[in-house]
């Protein structure tokens, strides 16, 4: 067996990488003051550089022309942790730290699981152009959550956070003295974004 294959560091161990460092950082933040944002501006900064890296992955593959089960599984495992994992810690240390809320972010990273799985069990029979590549992405694909990212750097900048100026967005509906821990309003945009990702009917033309 050649265990080299196996080995070799590849871009989508890159994008794990900074997936992994946006989790640390995240929790750097929680353990240090609310109003030190360094290290949550490090964990908002990882998750494009794992986009990046995504990104160059499918390039290395098109200009070596190969393909490969490995490769496909730790593309996909990198973009849990970076995609899925990583913006969901990120919320967490930013203030959506009740517990229905840490449920509705477990909810959004297990649709991310789910998107990715079903992705790699159904690309062979999606329609395919005349290069060989799927035409349409099933749901919207798991990258997408940097959009919520950049809201989130917006929410920090902003003030937006717990400690902060202005608060978590939005505020929180049930109170922080309720025996459940309230819930905050905000943490709905994670809830649709999963909804999105393994949604059957969204279409969205690969570029």
């Amino acid at each position: 067996m050649n265990y080299q294959q196996y080995s070799d560091p590849t871009p989508s161990h890159h994008t794990g990488f900074c997936g992994f460092m946006s989790i640390l950082s995240s929790m750097r933040y929680c353990l240090g003051s609310p109003q030190s944002h360094g290290p949550m501006w490090f964990a908002l900064a990882f998750m494009p550089f794992g986009l990046f890296f995504d990104f160059m992955d499918g390039k290395v593959a098109r200009w070596r022309q190969k393909s490969s089960l490995m490769g496909q599984e730790l593309d996909s495992l990198a973009d849990l942790i970076s995609f899925g994992v990583a913006p969901a810690s990120a919320a967490f240390a930013l203030g959506l730290r009740t517990p229905l809320d840490t449920l509705l972010l477990a909810f959004f990273v297990l649709c991310g699981l789910t998107r990715l799985a079903r992705f790699n069990v159904t690309v062979s029979s999606l329609p395919k152009d005349s290069t060989g590549k799927s035409k349409y992405f099933e749901g919207t694909p798991i990258p997408s959550s940097l959009g919520i990212v950049a809201a989130m750097a917006w929410c920090v900048r902003q003030g937006y956070v717990v400690g902060g100026s202005e608060g978590v967005i939005g505020g929180v509906w049930g109170g922080e003295g309720s025996w459940w821990g309230g819930v905050h309003p905000i943490v709905g945009v994670f809830v649709g974004w999963g909804c999105a990702m393994v949604s059957r009917t969204i279409h969205i033309p690969k570029p």
